[in-house]
């Protein structure tokens, strides 16, 4: 359990910089949106995984490998959800993006498709 309490922390800790990273960088346009959105799931879970490390160190081995997978499923499914749903948002920012476009072309200066 020693390896995979080890294992967890440093995942952790990655996570938390990357999503630290993500919500203090500025939010310019579609794509600064989506990462200041998926900091969120990124934070919950590095918490998760910091939990798992945690109760790996600590708890008797049968206990902690139940709640290391636990804590693992979890943070995937987290940040699985997370970022399907930061998609969702950038899909329908670019679809009305297009939509905008529709209409007189004589003074538009976007670039229809």
């Amino acid at each position: 359990m020693l390896i995979a309490g080890v294992l967890c922390v440093c995942v952790a800790g990655v996570l938390a910089v990357l999503g630290l990273r993500s919500l203090t960088r500025p939010a310019d346009g579609t794509a600064g949106l989506v990462l200041r959105a998926v900091a969120p799931p990124q934070l919950a879970a590095a918490t998760m995984l910091a939990a798992a490390g945690t109760v790996a160190f600590a708890a008797p081995p049968a206990t902690a490998l139940t709640v290391v997978c636990v804590c693992i499923v979890g943070a995937l499914g987290t940040v699985a959800a997370g970022s399907y749903q930061t998609a969702r948002y950038a899909l329908r920012q670019e679809e009305a993006a297009a939509a905008s476009c529709v209409g007189g072309c004589a003074g538009c200066t976007l670039a229809c498709h």
